[in-house]
């Protein structure tokens, strides 16, 4: 290509040679920049005409040029700031508007980093859209059979209480307290936040959160328990979450029903039986405010632990509910006047192991638990009072006397229903329950089997066998005093207990025959079909044992124990509801009349004279077991069946406590006290009577002229019967 020269000398043709060094000029001009100087800019720069040298285009820059854009020679170049050649000087900014555009600039970078933030948490929580609230545990509500409440079982330990139905007052006092702006704030209250950062900074007394009452509930609902930032930001994230999803008086609802207010309280309702011995739909406004003030700190302002800081913290609430218009001031002066206090326990809280058993047999009757329930128990309050307080009182009377610690009480109706269950002195200082739990040996308590299982062979009250020394294999049973009495009709042997007598018996039936019939009656715990099966060797329950006695005061039908009567749910379709349910009959009337006029004897002659029970017919057997480990007494009348155990947990020896101390006192409370109220009804059987004479002085003997032969049995009879005694039976 060809060019003219700027400089006016004519056409040049482009060479290939190379340039001539004077030729190059490699600097730049103000021509050189796109789109060249204009006039005015030449002025202002003081620039002057470019000179034919300055115009000369260098051989290495026609290419250059030729290959880029035509540029005007008048056309304005575009800014490239402030700079000392051909630009526009730069403006400098004020300090304030530096500081403001920082400002700004670090804002939005903070606004970009806490969305992030909230994003990646946002995403270790369940989707937004598939959120609910978790279903609140569960709660069983244990009534007695007068409707009472005994206790309130499940992780909550109290039922759910509508919003509606709690006082004006209840959840106002949380509101004050715990977050005034709650109403107004979208679940997040910023003027909170600030002021709990302001806290902290200060070190004012631990580490302030500035939660909202729906930020609590949030950490309540979906959260751990732990302080971290990250749940924080979760905290906040589920609270706008409810926010949007629920009323304010539904999150009101949901929080006073989910709070821990200590003692294992979980919900309103839980603490004001816990702590006040009522409904929450009854406390007062200072209870109302104890409440409130207990979430803040559950575990140390509990009023039955520190009831001077839980009033302390109430006293705050009351003050900020008056500041926030919600009580007037009569209302405040009334209420710190009358200071909320903890209701004292009743007695030794024993209703609780009856409420625990009924959580023992639960599974039963409606397999597992989804909803609030009801369930109805036989258990009668004042009956339960009565066993509870005569256990106690015998114990701390005597207790120490006879080295024993502990006992069980079991009474229920002949026909198995439990209506006092008493598993030890103190269930808060012991859940263990004695009388549904603990296997003990009854000793000669368990006698009465032994001496049915004998009357089902043929003998009677009146047979003769003869108390001396006995040898069963390598077993010499001894009686408690030491001494052989002779012959003796079967109806004092019982009554006095003699263990000789019983052993006999035993080997004449067979142990396995006293044993089948013990679990026929309803004994089922484990049993040894051997020779010493007599005298009570093998373990038992209180309940069950007291279970197999009311065969003899119902006449003769076998009862299986029972305490729930009727199960349903809190809204009120019923669930279950008992029918007749039994063993049927296990015993012949013939054979419970015999048995009850034996074991009145009992309570007349025998061990057990000391029980007293005025007006009433009454039967029973004391047991004692080996070194005085076990005290018993069973007894019962046409209306209640009793059984009373007492001894030591760890099994060792009593100071000779004996079925005929410390069980038969125990007894008599019990039963004055149940029965007082109640019309006397006689026993099953009307009374069996021996038969008449068939000579004059001489009776009939009652049972067969000769003992039982039992041909596994390796009893060895002292001597042998002569003529006379076989005929009369007085063997």
């Amino acid at each position: 290509m060809g060019g003219f020269d700027r400089g006016g000398r004519g056409r040049r043709e482009p060479g290939f040679e190379a340039p001539r060094a004077d030729d190059l000029d490699l600097r730049l001009s103000p021509s050189d920049r796109a789109g060249g100087p204009t006039a005015a800019g030449r002025r202002r720069a003081g620039a002057k005409p470019s000179s034919a040298k300055a115009a000369k285009p260098s051989a290495a820059k026609a290419p250059r040029r030729a290959a880029g854009p035509e540029r005007g020679p008048g056309r304005r170049p575009p800014s490239r700031g402030g700079g000392r050649r051909g630009g526009r000087p730069r403006r400098r900014r004020s300090l304030i508007g530096s500081l403001f555009y920082s400002t700004v600039v670090l804002g939005i970078w903070a606004l970009i980093a806490v969305a992030g933030i909230v994003a990646y948490h946002a995403t270790q929580l369940p989707p937004i859209d598939q959120l609910e609230v978790p279903k609140r545990p569960p709660n069983i509500a244990i009534l007695a059979a007068d409707g009472t409440l005994l206790a309130n079982r499940g992780e909550t330990g109290g039922s759910n209480v509508p919003y509606e139905e709690l006082p004006d007052y209840l959840p106002q006092a949380f509101v004050a307290i715990e977050d005034r702006r709650f109403f107004s704030h979208w679940g997040i209250d910023p003027q909170g936040v600030a002021r709990a950062i302001v806290t902290n900074l200060r070190g004012d007394s631990g580490l302030h959160g500035g939660s909202t009452l729906t930020q609590q509930l949030a950490k309540n609902l979906f959260l751990t328990q732990e302080r971290t930032i990250s749940r924080k930001i979760q905290e906040a994230i589920l609270a706008l979450w409810l926010e949007r999803t629920y009323a304010k008086a539904e999150i009101l609802e949901l929080y006073m029903n989910r709070v821990y207010f200590g003692a294992g309280a979980y919900g309103v309702e839980a603490a004001a039986r816990r702590y006040f011995d009522k409904s929450a739909r009854d406390v007062s406004l200072s209870e109302a405010a104890m409440l409130a003030g207990l979430v803040q700190q559950p575990s140390r302002l509990a009023p039955t632990r520190n009831l001077s800081g839980a009033r302390a913290r109430a006293e705050l609430v009351l003050r900020a509910m008056r500041e926030e218009g919600m009580i007037g001031e009569t209302q405040l002066a009334t209420a710190l006047a009358r200071p909320a206090a903890a209701a004292r326990p009743k007695g030794n809280g024993t209703a609780n192991y009856a409420a625990d058993y009924v959580m023992d047999v639960l599974d039963d009757f409606i397999g597992t638990v989804e909803t609030d329930i009801v369930v109805m128990t036989t258990i009668d309050p004042r009956i339960q009072s009565a066993a509870e307080e005569a256990l106690d009182a015998e114990l701390a009377a005597e207790g120490e006397r006879y080295g024993v610690a502990q006992g069980a009480v079991v009474s229920m109706r002949p026909d198995g229903a439990i209506v006092a269950l008493v598993g030890g002195r103190d269930y808060a200082a012991s859940q263990f329950n004695r009388a549904t739990q603990a296997r003990r040996q009854p000793g000669s308590a368990f006698k009465p089997f032994v001496y049915l299982a004998a009357l089902e062979a043929g003998l009677t009250p009146d047979t003769i066998r003869v108390d001396q020394p006995v040898r069963i294999g390598n077993w010499e049973p001894e009686n408690y005093s030491r001494d052989f009495r002779g012959p003796v009709p079967l109806r004092e042997a019982l009554a006095l207990s003699l263990n000789t007598i019983a052993a006999q018996l035993a080997a004449e039936v067979g142990p396995r025959e006293v044993v089948r019939t013990a679990q026929r009656l309803g004994v089922a715990s484990p049993m040894e079909s051997n020779a010493s099966i007599a005298l009570g060797t093998s373990e038992v329950t209180p309940l069950e044992l007291t279970g197999a006695y009311a065969a003899f005061a119902n006449g003769g039908e076998g009862v299986i124990p029972y305490v729930i009567s009727e199960i349903h749910s809190a809204d009120g379709p019923i669930l279950y509801r008992r029918g007749a349910v039994g063993l049927g009959r296990v015993v012949e009337p013939r054979h419970v009349a015999m048995m009850n006029a034996m074991m009145r004897e009992t309570l007349t002659i025998g061990t057990g004279r000391r029980a007293e029970l005025p007006g009433w017919e009454a039967a029973g057997k004391t047991g004692t077991s080996q070194n005085f480990r076990d005290a018993w007494f069973v007894g019962y009348t046409g209306a209640l069946v009793t059984g009373v155990w007492v001894g030591n947990d760890d099994g060792t020896p009593t100071r000779r406590a004996s079925g005929g101390n410390l069980p038969v006192a125990i007894w008599s409370r019990t039963m004055s006290a149940a029965l007082g109220p109640e019309t006397p009804v006689a026993l099953p059987g009307g009374g069996w009577q021996a038969p008449q004479e068939l000579f004059p002085g001489v009776p009939v003997a009652g049972g067969p002229p000769a003992p039982l032969a039992n041909e596994n049995s390796d009893w060895q009879r002292p001597t042998e019967p002569g003529f006379i005694e076989r005929i009369f039976g007085i063997y």
